[in-house]
C-alpha cells in the first residue's frame, strides 16, 4: 500500500470529511446507552427525578433536612435555597405545585452537584421517616421508644410534682415560685410530647434529644447508608423528591412522562444525526475508494499502453487483466472498509471502554477477560488464513490464463479433438483455486459462531456480575444495561478490526502487484529533448548497421542490417520463418530499440524522436488484423479522426474492401464486433489495410498483411497501392512470405537467420542470391517466374 501512497494523498480532503462523519457517528452511538440508562434509572425507577435536589421544599422538610445535616452541609443547603412566601410565588410554581404555601425555592445559581452531595443523606433520612409505614414493625418499635421516653419524662414530672407538694409550705416564696415555674414548663413539655407521640412526629423527639444520643443515632445511620451504594442512594433520593412534590400537589406522573419523553426525543435526535453521519461517511468513503480505483486503472492502462513488447512479455495478458480488475477492486474495497471501519472501530471500542469504566469500574474485569479471549481467537485464525491469501491471487492469474488460452484457441482445441484435455487443464486450475478458497472461507466463517458464542457468554457474565452489583447498590439497572451495550460495542470494534485485518493482506498483495506494473521501467522511453523531423524530407527510412537481440538473449536476432527505403518506392522483406522480418520492421516504430546501429526516419534517429510524432508518420498493418468494436466508419477513422467519407471510400477502393462494404447493411455505418469477429478473415485484413491507408501516412508498413487474400485480390490491391504510393510518394515497407506479393517491389531485402543475404530487385536477386532463388522456386515454377 505504501508504494501507492500518492494516489491516497490526492484525496486527503474527502478522507478527512469521511473521518469527521465517522467521529460523529461514533459519538452518537456512544451517547445512546447513557440516555437509555437515564430513562431506566431516573425515568422509570426514580420517577423522573435523577437525584435528591428538589426545586422546592416545604418549610418542615427544609428544617428536617437541616436537622440531619452537618455544619458544612447546612451551609451549602442554606446558600442554595431561598425562602419565599406564598403571595410572592410566581405563576409557574403555583401551577406546578398547587398546594404550595410558604416554601423554599432552589436558586438558579446553585451548584447542583455540590447541593446533591450535601443533602442526599439528610433527604433520604427525612423521606424514610416521613414515608414510614405505620403498620410496620420498625415504626411500632420507634413509636414504642418514643412512648417510653414520654413515660420516663412523665415519671420525672410526677416525682418532681410530689416532691414539690411535700415541701411547698416550707419553701421560701422565691424558691416556691421558681419550682412552680419549672413544674409548669415540664407539664407543658409533657403535654407537647404526648401530642407529638399521637401525631407520630419523630423529628420533634430527634431535635430534642441530648446531643450525645443524637450523634450516636447519626453515626448508626451513616453506617447503614454506606452499605447502600451511591446508585441506590441517588434513586432513593429521586423518590424522596417525588414524595415531596406529591405533598405540594404536583402531578408526578406528568413529570415522569415528560422526563422519559424528553430523553427519548434526545435519543431519537442523536440516532437520526448518527444515521445521517453514517450515510455521509459511507458516501465520502465510497467516493474516495472509487476515485482512487479510477486513477489506478487509468494510470495502469496508460502504463501498459506504453509498454514495449519486452515489458508485455514480463506480465502475461491474463495477469494484467486480473491486476486491472480484481486487484484494483480489492484495493477499492479496502479503502472504503479502511475509512469506515479502521477509523470507526478504535473510536467506538475505546470510547465504549471509557464509558463502561464510568458506568462501573468493578465490572471492567469481564471486558478485559473477553478481550484476551478475542485476541487469542483472532491471532490463531489469522496465522492460519493469511498465508493463503497470496496463493489465491496467483491461482486467480493461473485460472484466467487457462480460461484465456482455451477461449482464444477454441477452434484449435476442437480441430484436434482435445476438449477433454482442455477441460482437464482448466479443472486443475479451478480445483486448486476452489480448494484454497474453501479452506480460507471455512477458517474465516468459523469466526462468526465463535464470536457469537463469546458475545452470548459476555452477556451472561455481565448480567451475573451486574446483578450482584445492583444488589450491593453499586450500580443501577439502567447502568447495567448501558454496560451491556458498551460491552457489545467493544466486541464489535474488535470484530470490525478483524474484518479489515482479513482484507488488508489481500489488498496489500494486490497493491504490490499493481505497483510492480506501475513502477516497471520502460525500455522504450521518450527522449528528454526530442529532435524535430525536418520539413524537407518525407518518409525516408535508413537502417545503418543495425543489430538486435531480445532482452536476456545472448544471440542476435538481426545482425548488421543496412539499407535505405525511399519515398515513392516499395521495399520488401522476405526470408524463411524466424529470419527476423517482423522484428526488423518493429524497430521503425520503436516497438523495440536496436541493440547496436541506428534506425533513421527522415534523417532523425528514432531513439531521439518524439514517439508520438514518429508514429504519426506511420501506418502499420500487423500480421494479425485486429479491429475494435464500432462501425466501419469509426474503424477506418481510428488513425484519422478527421478523414472525410471521400477519403474513406478511396481507402476502401485501394484495399479492395469497397465491394463487400457496400453490400453490408448500413454500409459505412455497419457495426463491427470486437476483434472483427462478424466479418471473414480476408475482410478483416482488408479493413485493417484500409484503416492504415485512410491515415495517408508517410510510411506504410505491411507485416505479411496479404496472407489472407486470394491471388486476384492481392494483385489488384498491390496495383492500386503502387499507384497511390507513386502519386503520394509514400514509403512502403512490405513483409511477405509469397514471392508473388513482393516480386514487383523496387527493393527486396532477403534475410536468413537474421543476416541480410541479398538486396536488389527480383531480377537481380534471381541471379545473385541463392536463398531468394530457393524461396522463389519453392513457390513458383520456372515458367511462372519467367511469365511474371
Amino acid at each position: 500500500m505504501y508504494r501507492l501512497r500518492k494516489y491516497f494523498k490526492k484525496y486527503w480532503a474527502l478522507f478527512l470529511i469521511a473521518i469527521v462523519m465517522i467521529l460523529g457517528q461514533a459519538a452518537s452511538e456512544l451517547a445512546l446507552p447513557d440516555y437509555m440508562s437515564n430513562i431506566v434509572s431516573n425515568g422509570i425507577q426514580a420517577g423522573g427525578f435523577k437525584d435528591a435536589v428538589s426545586d422546592v421544599l416545604t418549610t418542615d422538610t427544609y428544617n428536617h433536612i437541616l436537622l440531619f445535616a452537618n455544619k458544612k452541609e447546612r451551609a451549602v443547603i442554606k446558600k442554595s435555597y431561598r425562602y419565599t412566601k406564598q403571595e410572592k410565588l410566581d405563576q409557574d410554581i403555583k401551577k406546578t405545585f398547587p398546594k404550595a404555601k410558604d416554601i423554599y425555592v432552589l436558586k438558579d445559581d446553585s451548584d447542583h452537584d455540590a447541593l446533591n452531595k450535601a443533602m442526599l443523606k439528610s433527604m433520604l433520612i427525612v423521606s424514610s421517616i416521613e414515608n414510614m409505614d405505620k403498620n410496620s414493625e420498625s415504626y411500632k418499635k420507634l413509636m414504642g421508644q418514643l412512648t417510653s421516653s414520654v413515660s420516663s419524662f412523665k415519671q420525672q414530672y410526677e416525682q418532681a410534682y410530689t416532691s414539690y407538694q411535700a415541701s411547698q409550705n416550707s419553701l421560701p416564696e422565691a424558691t416556691r415560685q421558681e419550682s412552680e415555674a419549672k413544674l409548669k414548663a415540664m407539664n407543658a413539655q409533657l403535654q407537647l410530647m404526648e401530642e407529638k407521640v399521637k401525631e407520630g412526629d419523630v423529628f420533634y423527639f430527634i431535635q430534642n434529644m441530648p446531643e450525645e444520643n443524637r450523634q450516636k443515632m447519626f453515626d448508626n445511620i451513616d453506617k447503614q447508608m454506606k452499605t447502600m451504594g451511591n446508585s441506590t442512594m441517588n434513586i432513593a433520593g429521586g423518590n424522596a423528591v417525588k414524595s415531596e412534590y406529591k405533598r405540594l400537589g404536583a402531578n408526578t406522573d406528568h413529570i415522569q412522562n415528560a422526563y422519559i419523553l424528553k430523553a427519548g426525543l434526545k435519543m431519537l435526535a442523536i440516532a437520526l444525526l448518527g444515521a445521517v453521519a453514517s450515510i455521509a461517511a459511507a458516501f465520502f468513503a465510497s467516493k474516495t475508494g472509487a476515485a482512487i480505483a479510477r486513477d489506478l486503472r487509468l494510470d495502469f492502462f496508460k502504463k501498459v499502453e506504453s509498454f514495449s513488447t519486452h515489458e508485455m512479455n514480463q506480465f502475461s495478458t491474463a495477469s494484467l487483466i486480473t491486476r486491472s480488475t480484481n486487484d484494483i477492486t480489492q484495493i477499492q474495497q479496502v479503502v472504503v472498509m479502511f475509512i469506515r471501519l479502521v477509523c470507526f472501530a478504535p473510536v467506538l471500542g475505546l470510547g465504549a471502554f471509557v464509558r463502561a469504566m464510568q458506568q462501573s469500574k468493578s465490572m471492567t474485569g469481564v471486558i478485559g477477560l473477553v478481550l484476551i479471549v478475542i485476541l487469542g481467537v483472532l491471532g490463531v485464525t489469522f496465522s492460519i488464513a493469511l498465508p493463503k491469501f497470496k496463493i489465491i491471487q496467483s491461482l486467480i492469474d493461473k485460472l484466467n490464463l487457462s480460461m484465456r488460452e482455451n477461449l482464444s484457441g477454441v477452434l484449435v482445441i476442437r480441430a484436434f479433438g482435445n476438449e477433454k484435455e482442455a477441460e482437464r487443464r482448466f479443472d486443475i486450475s479451478n480445483t486448486d483455486l476452489t480448494k484454497v478458497n474453501l479452506f480460507v472461507n471455512r477458517v474465516m466463517i468459523s469466526l462468526m459462531p465463535i464470536m457469537t458464542f463469546i458475545m452470548n457468554a459476555v452477556t451472561l457474565a455481565i448480567v451475573y456480575v451486574g446483578a450482584k452489583q445492583i444488589d450491593l447498590g453499586h450500580i443501577q439497572i439502567g447502568q447495567m444495561m448501558a454496560f451491556l451495550q458498551y460491552g457489545m460495542m467493544i466486541i464489535m470494534g474488535f470484530l470490525m478490526i478483524a474484518m479489515i485485518a482479513i482484507m488488508l493482506p489481500r489488498a496489500s498483495i494486490s497493491a504490490k502487484r499493481i505497483a510492480d506494473v506501475l513502477e516497471t521501467e520502460n525500455s522504450i522511453v521518450e527522449p528528454a529533448h526530442p529532435e524535430a523531423f525536418p520539413q524537407d524530407q518525407r518518409g525516408l527510412v535508413t537502417f545503418d548497421h543495425v543489430s538486435f537481440a531480445y532482452p536476456g538473449s545472448e544471440e542476435n536476432v538481426l545482425s548488421d542490417i543496412s539499407f535505405t527505403a525511399k519515398p515513392g518506392q516499395t521495399t520488401a522483406f522476405i526470408g524463411s520463418t524466424g529470419s527476423g522480418k517482423s522484428t526488423l520492421i518493429n524497430l521503425v516504430p520503436r516497438f523495440y530499440d536496436a541493440t547496436s546501429g541506428h534506425v533513421y526516419v527522415d534523417g532523425v534517429d528514432v531513439r531521439n524522436a518524439n514517439i508520438h510524432e514518429l508514429r504519426n508518420k506511420l501506418g502499420i498493418v500487423p500480421q494479425k488484423a485486429n479491429l475494435f468494436s464500432g462501425n466501419v466508419r469509426t474503424t477506418l477513422q481510428y488513425g484519422a479522426a478527421n478523414a472525410s467519407d471521400e477519403d474513406l471510400e478511396r481507402a476502401l477502393e485501394i484495399s479492395q474492401s469497397k465491394e463487400f462494404v457496400d453490400k453490408l447493411p448500413g454500409g459505412l455505418d455497419h457495426e463491427i464486433a470486437a476483434g472483427g469477429t462478424n466479418v471473414s478473415g480476408g475482410q478483416r485484413q482488408r479493413l485493417a489495410i484500409a484503416r492504415a491507408l485512410a491515415k495517408n501516412p508517410e510510411i506504410l508498413i505491411f507485416d505479411d498483411s496479404f496472407s489472407a487474400l486470394d491471388f486476384k485480390t492481392d494483385a489488384k490491391l498491390r496495383k492500386e497501392l503502387n499507384e497511390m504510393c507513386q502519386k503520394e510518394h509514400n514509403t512502403v515497407l512490405l513483409v511477405g512470405q509469397r514471392i508473388a506479393s513482393i516480386m514487383h517491389a523496387d527493393q527486396i531485402i532477403v534475410l536468413d537467420e537474421g543476416r541480410m543475404v541479398g538486396k536488389g530487385t527480383h531480377d537481380e536477386l534471381m541471379k545473385t542470391c541463392d536463398v531468394y532463388q530457393q524461396i522463389a522456386y519453392s513457390q513458383l515454377s520456372k515458367e511462372e517466374l519467367e511469365n511474371e
